[in-house]
């Protein structure tokens, strides 16, 4: 008789310990997979955040004149994605260069910061 007991397959709460553990294996495995897709999209806004802030320095560098002091922000657009530049011209202590930054946003949410010297020409 035990052997026929023996034979029968598995107890329920064998099957219910069986299934647990599945269960959180694959909880793990799609957070796993979440926490890489984030880090994915934030590795490339950055990524075009960084043009974004590039090209507005580079149009500071190429400007034949000194950029005045103040605040602006510009659009940005790349690969289909919008973000706000707000360029910030500072003055420094030699009069013949000023500090240039580009701030780069998502919304309300800053993503990143370039700095500069521009000088006369």
């Amino acid at each position: 008789m035990s052997l026929a007991r023996r034979l029968r397959g598995f107890t329920l709460i064998e099957v219910l310990v069986a299934l647990g553990i599945v269960a959180i294996a694959l909880a793990a495995g799609a957070q796993a997979t979440g926490a890489l897709t984030l880090n994915a999209q934030r590795q490339s806004d950055f990524l075009l955040a960084q043009m974004c802030a590039e090209n507005e320095l580079v149009k500071a560098r190429l400007a034949r004149q000194m950029p005045s002091v103040g605040d602006s922000t510009e659009p940005c657009e790349q690969a289909g994605k919008q973000f706000d530049v707000v360029v910030s011209v500072q003055p420094t202590p030699n009069p013949s260069f000023r500090r240039v930054d580009a701030q780069v946003n998502d919304g309300a949410t800053p993503i990143l910061r370039l700095s500069t010297v521009v000088g006369r020409f």
